[in-house]
């Protein structure tokens, strides 16, 4: 199942709602007794959620997707985004040896490196991710994988937290390189407002038998920079889940970026960063396409 928040026409004002893709239709929950509202309110649904949902859809009103626009799935999350850094093997490398990385000593790191994104960093499918917010000019992309969080929990185990899982989105760690190294910490690079293009749905967890087979593309203004699948992270989603759960309480709508594969901007001599007009492409295997242009 693939669910989405959706409005109806262009405008970035008029509310999302939540609904179900049907091929080339969107099931309009909104209108339905009982549906929840939001997709966090799906994540909390527990055991039986997807077949709920399925039978929700079914007595919806059905909408062409053609005219409707796509939202991020989670518009204001409750809490940050959760990232991780430097955690595919031939990114790392590209990472350490860019002159970008303050902690370069560890080529590859021992522990998940883990840090956040504001709410305030989400955008949607479609919309311009601000680059003029960055005075250094040094804008780069990283198409990932994001693990939404269905059954919370703290002190998951590594072998139950695939169990924990709701679904999968995408997410753009939109960064500034320039402040990313200056600061040393990632969060002021990565949490500037519009950095966190996320979409355009979450395929809910039971359609994904085995994650590390999913396909991760980016294209920027159409050339192809990243291609990838799960299988090469350094710390697998079970480890992840996991490793952050053992300090923090994982909550039902919680998301989890689990890092970039190589060929970001950086990885180039010189550096390909985005500019005005640029357009970032990302797609993964069932989810679908998130596309942004730069401004």
């Amino acid at each position: 199942m693939k669910l989405a928040i959706f409005s109806q026409g262009t405008s970035g004002a008029a509310k999302g709602r939540l609904g179900v893709i049907l091929k080339d239709h969107i099931a309009d929950l909104s209108g339905v007794d009982g549906a929840p509202e939001t997709m966090a309110a799906c994540c909390a649904l527990g055991a039986g959620a997807v077949d709920r949902l399925t039978h929700l859809a079914a007595a919806a009103p059905k909408l062409p997707l053609a005219e409707v626009t796509l939202r991020a799935p989670f518009p204001r999350p409750a809490r940050n985004v959760f990232c991780v850094g430097k955690n595919y093997h031939e990114h790392a490398k590209e990472f350490a040896q860019s002159g970008f990385d303050a902690s370069a000593k560890d080529v590859v790191p021992e522990a998940p490196v883990v840090f956040t994104k504001p709410p305030s960093a989400v955008i949607g499918p479609g919309e311009t991710i601000p680059g003029h917010l960055d005075p250094t000019k040094s804008v780069d992309y990283e198409g990932e994988l994001a693990v939404v969080i269905g059954k919370g929990g703290r002190g998951i185990a590594a072998a139950d937290a695939l169990g924990h899982v709701f679904g999968y989105t995408i997410v753009n760690d939109v960064t500034s390189r320039q402040l990313q190294h200056k600061h040393r910490q990632w969060v002021l690079g990565k949490g500037i407002d519009g950095f966190c293009p996320m979409g355009p749905a979450v395929l809910t967890a039971d359609e994904v038998s085995d994650p590390r087979q999913l396909r991760l593309r980016t294209w920027v203004n159409g050339e192809l920079r990243q291609d990838a699948t799960v299988a090469d992270l350094i710390f697998d989603i079970p480890t992840l889940i996991s490793t952050i759960s053992a300090y923090i309480t994982l909550e039902p709508g919680d998301i989890i970026a689990t890092g970039t594969p190589v060929g970001v901007g950086i990885g180039f001599n010189p550096p390909k960063f985005l500019a005005a007009g640029d357009v970032v492409r990302i797609e993964i295997d069932g989810i679908g396409t998130l596309e942004n242009p730069v401004g």
